[in-house]
């Protein structure tokens, strides 16, 4: 699994980005980078998050990106001058929408995946989930909820007034702010989760512990050879003085014949 892995990742980050833009959202070119350079991670496809305006069919239930027309998107907050410019070129359904941070990452394994994800609800991204293919890939993907769709017009009639469509704008604009605070919060927890598995996975050891591990405390039996050694060291002291103190006194015998015999 893990040469299958190795392979995927080479030929995804080998290949041509397909995406309309064709190149990483510049906002989350770090958090990208942070992933593919750990040999458990590679990105998939991502988006830092948009503003869209787009021109759907009329009377469609489900507003699918291949059958519309993308009228402006910015991946950055606009003015309401941009939605009425691009809502004045529709001839269906012109439809305003934000869409949050996604970020989709393969990983090596289920542990690596489950840190990703732990990562993502921590950072506000709480409709990240993963999943797992028949070929044994584990994808794991990053989402929020904070999203907006509003409809503007239908058949190219403009059913709001431009004051709607400021008020609008501003919401999205405020999305587009919480949406880069929750990018960076991932990042930050990113680095913080992975350095901390980083330094499990090396086991380093801990030299507070070690000290206290050297240290022997005291014990019936320690404290018994402590007083014996004591106890040795004053009675061979109290030997030796006194040796020199008293002993068999021969020597001040003789020290006190030679006083006398200076006086004789």
């Amino acid at each position: 699994m893990a040469k299958c892995f190795s392979q995927w990742k080479k030929q995804c980050l080998n290949k041509l980005d397909c995406s309309k833009k064709g190149s990483v959202d510049q906002d989350i070119e770090h958090v990208v980078s942070q992933l593919n350079s750990c040999e458990q991670y590679f990105t998939t496809s991502s988006c830092s998050g948009r503003i869209i305006v787009i021109d759907a069919a009329p009377d469609s239930s489900d507003v699918q990106k291949r059958n519309c027309v993308w009228l402006f998107v910015t991946h950055q907050p606009c003015t309401s001058d941009d939605v009425v410019s691009a809502v004045a070129e529709s001839t269906r359904d012109a439809v305003l929408k934000f869409e949050p941070f996604v970020l989709h990452v393969q990983c090596r394994r289920l542990e690596d995946a489950q840190l990703v994800h732990s990562v993502a609800i921590n950072s506000g991204f709480r409709n990240s989930g993963l999943t797992i293919g028949k070929t044994g890939k584990i994808i794991m993907a990053v989402r929020s909820t904070h999203s907006l769709e509003v409809p503007l017009s239908h058949k190219g009639k403009l059913l709001v007034g431009h004051e709607y469509i400021n008020f609008l704008t501003q919401m999205a604009n405020q999305k587009m702010e919480e949406n880069l605070r929750r990018i960076q919060r991932f990042y930050q927890n990113l680095q913080l989760a992975l350095t901390t598995d980083k330094l499990q996975e090396l086991q380093i050891p801990d030299h507070s512990r070690s000290q206290e591990l050297q240290y022997t405390p005291n014990t019936p039996e320690t404290e018994e050879k402590i007083k014996t050694s004591v106890y040795k060291r004053r009675r061979k002291r109290d030997q030796h003085q006194t040796d020199c103190c008293h002993g068999d006194g021969s020597d001040i015998v003789h020290e006190l014949d030679d006083c006398l015999d200076l006086f004789t």
